[in-house]
């Protein structure tokens, strides 16, 4: 039943992860960057601080009693994590939902996948799978495959990309992604997803916060949600610097007063997309207290995404135009990324 019930958590907090950028289609007259960072206050910010009030007690204190040490490795992964957020709002406006979220996601799958277990070789740590000692067993080979078989899936969504790139029109490119670019897309898209795995390292190196957490009497569903407090104070860090920058570069500081535009659906539109994209974690903690945080618990949340995302795409018609073959391929690629999430799986529970 724990796995049972580990599965499901990470499927609602899938279908809120590639559900987030909807709400932001509904904002109008605003610069990308201010509905970004208006967003991010609620997913980085508020929503965080209000999960762990509810769920962790005394989850400031914890924060404030643990090693220096360990609350600066988290909030840094935060910071590199943020930059990977940063760039994936990007992904998404020049691929798309189904396209980026595939690109993206996948690499992260596998680089999140692979640094807790190399993580724990470095620091020699006594608990969990080691990066070494999956090279000597059946099941760590098995996981290693599963996320060579996620990278062909990326490489055939990225082909997928391109053939759509030459195929649509200029209306029909209007019509599906306003601001279609493969080349700047795929950029963003892996800087994205390599460092948005540093999220994944950020639950290993603040462990010593959740399990403060449950000695406290939180609930191991909830444990993580005092990490998520101190990852995610890097990733405001990150974005919210990135944000004035632009909204000085591109004088759009306007945006949030700017009584020619739909201010109050605005600010509602953003703040929704935020609090949709922090229930993401919010359910990965919980799947992660049933799963533990090993290479399946992190890959099965981002196959969830790209499942999710990959059905807006097409009923947004993102795909809109293209030909049988074009659609045929990128089926084939988030078909082959489903299936290194199988491997890995069930590598992990050979593993195990």
């Amino acid at each position: 039943m724990q796995v049972l019930a580990g599965i499901i958590f990470h499927f609602i907090g899938g279908f809120a992860s590639g559900s987030f950028y909807l709400p932001y289609k509904k904002v109008k007259g605003w610069a990308w960057e201010s509905y970004w960072i208006v967003g991010g206050l609620f997913s980085w910010l508020f929503i965080p601080f209000i999960a762990a009030w509810l769920t962790v007690p005394h989850f400031i204190e914890i924060i404030r009693s643990t090693d220096g040490v360990t609350v600066f490795q988290t909030y840094f992964m935060g910071l590199l994590w943020g930059i990977g957020g940063l760039t994936f709002g990007l992904a998404m406006r020049y691929l798309g939902l189904s396209l980026g979220m595939a690109v993206a996601l996948g690499f992260t799958s596998a680089f999140g996948a692979l640094v807790p277990p190399i993580y724990r070789d470095i620091i020699n740590s006594s608990s969990g799978d080691k990066f070494s000692s999956m090279l000597n067993s059946n099941g760590g080979i098995i996981i290693l495959a599963g996320v060579l078989v996620c990278l062909l899936g990326i490489a055939i969504c990225g082909k997928a990309g391109r053939m759509k790139e030459k195929e649509l029109s200029t209306e029909h490119k209007q019509e599906s992604i306003k601001e279609f670019n493969l080349k700047k897309g795929l950029a963003v898209a892996i800087v994205s997803g390599i460092l948005s795995a540093c999220f994944n390292y950020g639950i290993e190196a603040g462990k010593d916060m959740s399990k403060a957490a449950e000695a406290l009497g939180a609930n191991s569903l909830f444990r993580n949600n005092v990490i998520f407090v101190v990852v995610l104070w890097g990733g405001l860090t990150t974005n919210f610097i990135w944000c004035v920058i632009l909204n000085a570069r591109n004088k759009s500081f306007a945006d949030y007063s700017n009584k020619s535009t739909p201010l109050i659906n605005n600010y509602f539109f953003s703040a929704l997309a935020g609090t949709t994209w922090f229930l993401q974690f919010f359910f990965y903690g919980m799947g992660e207290s049933r799963l533990g945080n090993g290479s399946s618990s992190w890959i099965l949340h981002m196959a969830f995404i790209i499942l999710v995302s990959s059905m807006w795409g097409f009923t947004l018609k993102e795909w809109k135009g293209v030909s049988r073959k074009t659609l045929n391929t990128i089926l084939l690629g988030i078909l082959i990324i489903i299936i290194s999430v199988v491997l890995v799986g069930y590598g992990n529970s050979i593993l195990h």
